[in-house]
């Protein structure tokens, strides 16, 4: 059995690396650790509108977290809202070399049409969601949840 941990909070993000001695890999929770990257709680009417999943501070958590991931051999996906929410968002984390989204159903059609035009510019280096991947490299999974 695999055992992953739920990037979410910064420390998480700036202790990858000692991080990887202990799992598997990395699921980034993009609701969590924005709140806490940006000091913004996301549910708050007075501040709410400072929640920003693609503020450079985040963008840069994002790139340290799977690069670092990355860096140590492990997986890495990301479970939140932000990729759903914002496309460019969900290029950005598969040009990094994210290895699953997880989706709102209502938007897995839009978004695997994004993630596929990438996967052609990069073809043959990098499949990221072809169907004619060999059997043992298979796609990165897009994981769906309702809302």
């Amino acid at each position: 059995m695999q055992v992953y941990v739920m990037c979410e909070i910064p420390n998480n993000v700036m202790l990858i690396d000692e991080f990887s001695e202990l799992f598997d890999g990395f699921s980034i929770g993009s609701n969590d650790l924005t709140q806490l990257t940006l000091g913004v709680d996301r549910d708050s009417a007075i501040v709410a509108g400072s929640f920003d999943e693609e503020d450079p501070g985040m963008l840069k958590m994002y790139r340290l977290a799977i690069e670092g991931a990355k860096r140590n051999g492990k997986h890495v996906g990301i479970c939140g809202q932000a990729p759903s929410d914002h496309i460019q968002l969900a290029r950005f984390l598969v040009e990094l070399g994210i290895d699953s989204l997880s989706l709102t159903p209502d938007r897995v059609l839009k978004t695997l049409s994004e993630v596929r035009g990438l996967e052609d510019e990069a073809a043959p280096t990098r499949p990221f969601l072809s169907p004619s991947v060999a059997q043992e490299d298979p796609p990165a999974p897009i994981v769906l949840r309702s809302r």
